[in-house]
């Protein structure tokens, strides 16, 4: 079934004076318009396309890659209003995305961002964004689990750190004081899950712990001494700050990082820094 707001490879079944027709294993078709055609596309030639409404509800396809998919959360730039909604750039060509007054908070203003999460309305089948977020994103009924690698969107800050959206599905907190480098609201990261509370709330970190943020912040240290010639002006004197500033570590992390690699030979350390073994 063919369904706006997602990706999905398809075949060219018939070409067209407006573009070629696409469909899928069930023989439901949707037209790829010229503007994305190329003369090299025959029949039978496999495409991946993302599928929307156009401005007279058609659903058609694109090659573009949109900012959200449907089930997704982002922070998209309001561009327009109307008397019934505000339209955010979505990353498609002529075609904006729809975010109806009744899913506001707040009221819009045309120039700034917002944390949307965009969804297929179940009536019209059109995607709709909505700063309503909490049909969609929740704790309720809790998916991730400690340690589990996660995806996390910025949502907003408060003075103990940012609240983040966990893979499209979850609210989290990264607290301020295990943040080593700088991050802002819209920022997509990959993060890792501290802890979940009795009470269902989620704490996560940027960094692995135990052994395994150890040998990731070791590895990343490495590409940090290629990246700077093979040199280092830090060692274990280097304070706090210096040390967030240059890697992204505390210096907790940095020190054990950095012991791994001299234990393994990757590395040597002077007064003057860090540098590769030769």
């Amino acid at each position: 079934m063919l369904k706006a707001g997602h990706s999905c490879k398809l075949t060219v079944s018939r070409l067209s004076e407006y573009g070629v027709y696409l469909a899928d294993d069930e023989g439901n078709e949707v037209l790829l318009p010229n503007r994305y055609v190329s003369l090299a596309d025959r029949t039978g030639d496999e495409k991946e396309v993302f599928l929307y409404h156009d401005s007279e509800d058609r659903l058609v396809a694109t090659t573009e890659t949109p900012l959200l998919h449907a089930g997704e959360a982002g922070y998209l730039e309001a561009i327009d209003k109307t008397a019934h909604g505000a339209f955010l750039d979505w990353g498609l060509h002529g075609k904006d995305l729809f975010l109806p007054n009744r899913n506001q908070q707040g009221g819009i203003l045309v120039g700034r961002r917002y944390i949307v999460y965009l969804y297929e309305d179940n009536i019209t089948g059109r995607c709709v964004a909505t700063c309503k977020l909490k049909s969609f994103v929740n704790n309720d009924l809790i998916t991730v689990k400690p340690r589990q690698q996660v995806q996390l969107l910025v949502a907003s800050e408060s003075p103990i750190g940012y609240r983040v959206i966990i893979d499209n599905r979850h609210w989290g907190m990264l607290y301020r004081n295990q943040l080593f480098r700088p991050i802002a609201i819209g920022d997509r990261l990959t993060g890792y899950v501290r802890r979940i509370t009795e009470d269902n709330r989620i704490d996560v970190s940027l960094q692995q712990e135990g052994y395994a943020q150890v040998q990731a912040s070791a590895g990343q240290l490495l590409r940090l001494l290629h990246e700077n010639g093979g040199h280092m002006a830090l060692n274990d004197d280097s304070t706090p700050e210096e040390i967030a500033r240059r890697t992204g570590m505390s210096k907790k992390v940095f020190k054990r990082s950095l012991g791994m690699l001299l234990k393994n030979g990757s590395v040597t350390m002077d007064g003057n820094g860090i540098q590769f073994r030769k």
